[in-house]
């Protein structure tokens, strides 16, 4: 098999023949061709000069679109992320009054950390590259402007909430110290004592309601003893006082004088009068006492007449 070099070095050369026709041609070539081709060429250039134009001018403008799209998200999430702190935890700590948290200054200054104006968010809103850089700049800035000002409100949230916490265990200690013998549960203290100790803030919260809660029902207790204790104690004053009442009532009683009178009594109807002897009485009359001594009265059946020694009280004489 023959090379390429042994092809091109066997090629014969062209003969006079074909030479001449060559030559021919190019003498009866027309004078305008030359001018139509370089005028062809020209605009074939030019022609492909704005395509290479429009692409390269293309790319840019994709590219610009592209880096404002970045920047866009960009600043989006840094508006995001300042307008979740406002509105969530910094919203939340503007309720705490000054006399929740152990420094007032810190409330002062996450008013002020708030008491801002915020850049606009536009967006990649320009059509040409130009408008889209100048879109760029400005996303840029109102991302590093977000970005700075909620790391400085975090730091103004954070002052406090750390304030609000200190203000919560002197409380609860000043509550823990108090509740000591006062309580009727003290595992309530022992929890608030947990709680102080690991400064967690709902923690303490919760078991300073229990301890509260157990004041509260010790003191209860203590009144509702106390109170059956006096109702005891009144029960039993006035019985003594009742007893010496009645005491008092018997003894004036029996300080009194007795009169005392003998009654006589009838067997048999007779004149007023009465007799002395050992037999009987006078006739008509009453009779006397078999056993002697004297009647202090005679009766009629029982009702008493005057005569003899019957009281005066007593028989009306």
């Amino acid at each position: 098999m023959k090379t390429e070099q042994e092809t091109e070095t066997n090629t014969p050369p062209p003969t006079n023949e074909e030479t001449a026709a060559v030559e021919e041609s190019r003498r009866v070539r027309p004078k305008w061709l030359v001018p139509l081709v370089a005028g062809l060429c020209a605009l074939a250039l030019v022609v492909a000069g704005g395509i290479g134009w429009k692409i390269w001018s293309d790319r840019r403008l994709a590219e610009a679109k592209a880096a404002c799209a970045t920047a866009s998200d960009a600043a989006r999430g840094a508006m995001n992320d300042w307008n979740t702190l406002v509105n969530g935890d910094a919203a939340d700590l503007l309720e705490v009054k000054a006399d929740q948290v152990k420094d007032a200054k810190t409330i002062d200054a996450l008013k002020t950390a708030l008491d801002v104006e915020a850049p606009e968010y536009e967006g990649c809103v320009a059509d040409g590259k130009d408008g889209l850089e100048t879109a760029i700049d400005e996303l840029d800035d109102a991302a590093a402007w977000y970005e700075k000002h909620a790391g400085s409100l975090k730091k103004a949230v954070d002052a406090v909430n750390d304030s609000k916490l200190a203000k919560t265990i002197d409380t609860a200690k000043t509550l823990l110290e108090s509740s000591n013998g006062n309580v009727q549960d003290d595992k309530t203290r022992e929890e608030l004592s947990k709680a102080i100790e690991a400064k967690d803030e709902a923690a303490i919260a919760k078991a300073s309601k229990a301890v509260n809660d157990s004041i509260a029902a010790k003191q209860k207790a203590d009144e509702e003893a106390k109170a059956k204790a006096q109702a005891e104690a009144d029960a039993k004053a006035a019985a003594a006082a009742n007893a010496q009442t009645q005491q008092q009532q018997y003894n004036y009683q029996q300080s009194q004088p007795q009169q005392s009178w003998t009654p006589s009594y009838p067997y048999g109807g007779g004149s007023t009068g009465g007799g002395s002897g050992t037999t009987g009485g006078s006739t008509g009359g009453s009779a006397g006492s078999s056993y002697g001594g004297s009647f202090g009265y005679s009766s009629g059946y029982g009702a008493a007449t005057p005569g003899g020694t019957c009281p005066e009280s007593v028989c009306g004489v």
